[in-house]
Order: structure tokens, then C-alpha cells, then sequence
């Protein structure tokens, strides 16, 4: 059985900027750091008390990082306050705030400009599922 998402990867134009963006800016913690060879580097950052890890990954060792954009959405329990907290430490918001039917919805921009949604969207929120019948 599968468990837990463990890592996404991120790839980015410069990883010291980003990391710095996701620990001193978002407030994420560095879970892992390791060499991954003479001029490169393996980074896992985190929300504190998450799971799953984001592998702060140099795009340039990967020939193909633009056809791996990542899809990123962190459960946020007040959207709007963080997004006006993170607006003041020069955070970009690629969405603000809005109210869809399943939850409030958000969008900021990290340094490579990759979005990373925000919602306050629960299990609890989600609507049943529909019977198809037969």
C-alpha cells in the first residue's frame, strides 16, 4: 500500500535563492542537505510538521525541467491572512484570494516564478460523490 507523499521536485534557476526563499521567507525548515556530486546539491524543505518534502532541485542538471512543472497547493487555514502576511515580505500574488465553490483559493509566486496555491479546502468540505449507477 502507498503511503505519504514523500518528495516533489522543484526545479529551479538558482537553488540558493529559492532555498532562502522557502526557510527565510515562507518559514520552511531544511529537513535534508547532501552532495549529490561535486557541483551539486540535494535540498528537502518543508512547513513545519509536513510529510512530504520539496527537493529544491538546480534545473539546470535537468535537460528536460521545463516539461516538469510541478503542481503545488498547501492546505492554508486562513488563506487571506496569510496571503497579506506573505504580501509584506515581498511575496508576488499571482491570485489573490477568492471564494470557488469548494473553498477559498489563492496563488503566490516563488523566485522562478513557479505558483504555489493556497486553499483552506478539508476532506470535511469536499462534497460526496456522485452514484453513477449502471
Amino acid at each position: 500500500m502507498l503511503g505519504p507523499v514523500k518528495t516533489v521536485g522543484l526545479y529551479v534557476s538558482d537553488q540558493a535563492t529559492s532555498v532562502d526563499f522557502y526557510v527565510n521567507v515562507l518559514g520552511f525548515e531544511v529537513r535534508r542537505r547532501m552532495l549529490m556530486g561535486a557541483d551539486a546539491e540535494w535540498v528537502e524543505v518543508a512547513p513545519p510538521g509536513a510529510e512530504t518534502c520539496l527537493v529544491i532541485y538546480p534545473r539546470d542538471l535537468m535537460s528536460d525541467w521545463a516539461e516538469r512543472k510541478p503542481s503545488l497547493v498547501f492546505h492554508c487555514a486562513d488563506v487571506a491572512g496569510t496571503v497579506a502576511s506573505l504580501e509584506t515580505r515581498g511575496v508576488r500574488i499571482a491570485m489573490p484570494p477568492a471564494e470557488l465553490p469548494w473553498g477559498t483559493f489563492a496563488a503566490i509566486e516563488d523566485p522562478d516564478a513557479n505558483w504555489l496555491g493556497l486553499t483552506d479546502q478539508s476532506i470535511a468540505r469536499l462534497p460526496e460523490p456522485h452514484d453513477a449507477g449502471p
